[in-house]
């Protein structure tokens, strides 16, 4: 949907037209001018006056481009049309990196919800064991002040999570650009996991085939040929003109040729302005490459600390503290514990499976930050 819809896309792809169009405009030639006048010759009261009648002219010069400077033109804009693809395909590697993000954060915020809500039916069935304990004076009335503050702080992060989700839906369709009647409900796996090869081989990868760079050497290359096209302006591009006149006593032609000295004017100043352009576009790409490589070494570490952050609260901290709210419940219900400990225990599980669930957000979000590098294929999983 974001491909069709996104604004910054249609701005990228109308940016890649109006390249085209200027290329299509560096090929076009000069066109010729044609002039034509025509008036009344009348005789004066002179010894010798010219003859009266129709007088006409026509006339008409064609400018001769110089071919080296034509070439220059058009290869200069051919690159800059190039150099736009590359830019266009930037955005919608950046486009779909955003989508991803949203949609994920989306659907974290909606398995918080769902593990608030799970948190909540606990509480909420120990609150009411509690309750009918009280009743028959098996505890007493604090374990069930203490079991409802629980039961409020539950439903307070239920309500919290919902919030958080509501926002991360509206943040998911801006970025998507769906309309407003559309309801979103983002469905898919939090949990994916991919092999990375050495960071050394990675950068190599990233600095060769981007199209960030791909773009900022073009642009480099553009700039050079528009320096050289700046050179050849100072070369005088003759103007071919012709003219015919009709006079009532005699015609005559004449044929000549309009060529501007460079005297005073020698682009001394749109040569330095094209020798910056080529210093700066160079400049460009060497932050380019600074930028590429830092994000590619903050996305891989951290991706490789998310991952072993997750994979060790799945096979240690997890399992424990489920353990440990088990074992809590059954001292409770043997009286060997009171519902402070079962309480304790059961927020002990909810933090355990919140920085769960960060670990693997974290891991997810450098996941779209390495596809969108160009380190990881799009949607490949292991």
């Amino acid at each position: 949907m974001a491909e069709q819809n996104s604004p910054r896309l249609h701005v990228a792809n109308a940016l890649m037209d109006r390249a085209a169009a200027a290329s299509q405009t560096a090929r076009a030639y000069t066109n010729p001018q044609v002039e034509f006048y025509a008036g009344k010759q009348s005789a004066r009261n002179i010894p010798t006056p010219g003859v009266p009648g129709l007088l006409q002219h026509y006339g008409g010069s064609q400018t001769i481009e110089i071919p080296r400077e034509r070439a220059l033109r058009r290869q200069a804009a051919d690159l800059g049309r190039a150099g736009q693809g590359y830019q266009r395909d930037t955005e919608q590697l950046s486009v779909k990196a955003d989508v991803k993000h949203a949609f994920y954060n989306a659907l974290r915020w909606k398995h918080e919800v769902a593990q608030a809500r799970a948190n909540l039916a606990l509480v909420q069935d120990l609150r009411n064991r509690v309750e009918v304990e009280v009743r028959v004076g098996e505890k007493g009335r604090l374990e069930l002040t203490r079991a409802e503050a629980e039961l409020a702080r539950a439903n307070f992060a239920v309500r919290s999570a919902q919030i958080n989700l509501a926002n991360a839906v509206a943040v998911l369709r801006a970025t998507i650009a769906a309309p407003p009647d559309l309801a979103i409900e983002p469905t898919g796996d939090l949990e994916p996991h991919v092999r990375l090869g050495p960071l050394n081989e990675l950068r190599v990868a990233v600095l060769k085939s981007h199209p960030v760079i791909a773009g900022a050497n073009t642009a480099i290359e553009q700039a050079e040929v528009e320096l050289d096209h700046q050179r050849s302006l100072r070369i005088p591009q003759p103007t071919l003109y012709g003219e015919w006149e009709h006079q009532p006593d005699l015609t005559f032609w004449r044929l000549g040729v309009n060529v501007p000295l460079p005297l005073w004017d020698k682009r001394r100043g749109q040569i330095s302005d094209a020798q910056a352009t080529v210093r700066q576009s160079a400049a460009i790409r060497n932050q380019r490459q600074l930028e590429l490589t830092s994000a590619l070494e903050r996305a891989y570490e951290s991706y490789q600390l998310a991952d072993q952050q997750a994979n060790s609260l799945q096979a240690g901290s997890l399992h424990e503290a489920e353990t440990a709210v088990d074992a809590a419940m059954a001292a409770y219900r043997f009286g060997e514990r009171g519902i402070v400990e079962v309480l304790d225990a059961q927020r002990v599980l909810q933090s355990v499976r919140g920085d769960l669930l960060d670990a693997r957000f974290a891991r997810q979000s450098a996941l779209v930050d390495l596809e969108e590098l160009g380190v990881v294929p799009s949607g490949e999983k292991h």
